[in-house]
């Protein structure tokens, strides 16, 4: 397979993923009263995960032909 053909799947699939990071039972874990670094825990892993699936994202997007 050519790697445009592969890339729309693999978009969704981080689509998924995002959709299962982002769901009520996975952020109902960290609903802590607890900081990190001064940040609420719930916010941290929002934002990280978020930043996760755009990397991810871009990775998919930009990787070479191989």
């Amino acid at each position: 397979m050519r790697r445009s053909d592969l890339t729309g799947p693999r978009l969704a699939a981080a689509f998924l993923l995002g959709g299962v990071l982002l769901n009520y039972p996975i952020l109902a874990i960290f609903t802590r009263p607890e900081d990190v670094a001064g940040i609420p825990l719930l916010y941290g892993y929002v934002f990280g995960a978020w930043l996760f699936l755009i990397g991810l994202m871009a990775w998919v997007i930009e990787q070479r032909r191989g």
